[in-house]
C-alpha cells in the first residue's frame, strides 16, 4: 500500500572502504565527482525508489575507514514495504556496500543530532610478516607492543576533556571537549592481533587515529602512559603520537536515544 506522505527513514549501512573516498560526497580539485559512500548510497537509492533522495549520514568516515554500523537517514514515499528496502537497495548496490537493516522513524528522526555516542574499533596487526589478507583491514606493526601499558594510557581517555592536542589541523570544529565513555586495548585471542575500542560522544578529524598512534608509542616503550594527561593539557598536536593509517579503523556502530548496545 502506498504510504499518505513521505516517510523518515534510518538505515544503518556497511562498507569495505578500500575503493571510496570517505562516506562524505565531494569533488576534485577539477570538480570531477568522487566515488564515496555516500553518494553510492544516494545514487542508488534515487534509482531504486525513482525519485531524489537526500542522505544524511552520521559520521564522516575518511577515506580507506571501514563500517560495520554507519547510520544514516532519508524521506521518501514509496510503496515498497519496510522490510523489503534493504533488498531493494541492496541489489543495486556494488559488492563493498551493503544496507544492514532500514527502519520507519519519526520524522524529527536525525541520524547526527540523536546520536549519543559511537563505537570504533582499531585493528593493528603486529608480526614480523604483513598480513596478506588483512592488509586493507588492520595496520601492520612490525615490532611488538606492550598491551599492558596500552591498556593504562587507553584508561586515561575516558572522561570529558579538550582534546585539541588530539586532533588534526584544519578540523573545523568550534568546541574541541569531547567525552570518551571507554577506551581499551586488549589482544584479539592469542594470535597477532590487537584492537583499540574507542567509544565517544563525538570526534574530532583523525582524532580516533591519533589517540590509537599515541597508544603505540606507549606499547613501543617510547612514551609512558601519561602522555596522555600531558597531551590533554597542553594541547598541544606536537607532542601526541602519529596519525595511524585508516585501513585499520572501523565504525562498528551507533548508539541513538540511550538504548543499549551489546559489545
Amino acid at each position: 500500500m502506498k504510504p499518505d506522505s513521505v516517510q523518515r527513514y534510518k538505515i544503518i549501512v556497511a562498507y569495505d572502504g578500500t575503493g571510496f573516498h570517505g562516506w562524505q560526497k565531494q569533488t576534485d580539485r577539477s570538480g570531477q565527482t568522487l566515488r564515496t559512500v555516500a553518494g553510492v548510497v544516494e545514487q542508488t537509492l534515487c534509482q531504486a525508489l525513482q525519485q531524489p533522495i537526500v542522505l544524511v549520514g552520521a559520521s564522516r568516515t575518511d577515506a580507506g575507514v571501514h563500517a560495520l554500523g554507519q547510520a544514516a537517514h532519508f524521506d521518501a514515499e514509496t510503496p515498497i514495504p519496510v522490510e523489503r528496502m534493504g533488498h531493494a537497495i541492496n541489489s543495486r548496490l556494488p559488492a563493498d556496500v551493503q544496507v544492514m537493516e532500514a527502519a520507519i522513524v519519526g520524522p524529527d528522526f536525525h541520524a547526527i543530532r540523536d546520536a549519543a555516542f559511537k563505537h570504533y574499533r582499531y585493528r593493528i596487526f603486529c608480526a614480523d610478516r604483513s598480513p596478506v589478507h588483512e592488509r586493507h583491514f588492520a595496520w601492520h606493526c612490525w615490532r611488538s607492543l606492550d598491551v599492558e601499558r596500552m591498556a593504562d594510557a587507553a584508561g586515561r581517555f575516558v572522561g570529558t576533556h579538550d582534546f585539541a592536542g588530539f586532533a588534526a589541523a584544519g578540523h573545523g570544529r568550534r568546541s574541541t571537549v569531547r567525552s570518551i565513555l571507554a577506551c581499551r586495548a586488549e589482544r584479539d585471542g592469542a594470535g597477532p592481533l590487537l584492537n583499540v575500542i574507542v567509544e565517544g560522544d563525538g570526534f574530532l578529524y583523525n582524532m580516533v587515529r591519533i589517540m590509537v598512534g599515541t597508544l603505540v608509542e606507549v606499547g613501543r616503550g617510547r612514551y609512558e602512559p601519561q602522555v596522555v594527561e600531558q597531551v590533554l593539557a597542553s594541547k598541544n598536536r606536537r607532542e601526541a603520537g602519529p596519525t595511524l593509517p585508516p585501513q585499520g579503523l572501523f565504525l562498528d556502530w551507533i548508539n541513538y536515544a540511550g538504548v543499549d548496545v551489546p559489545r
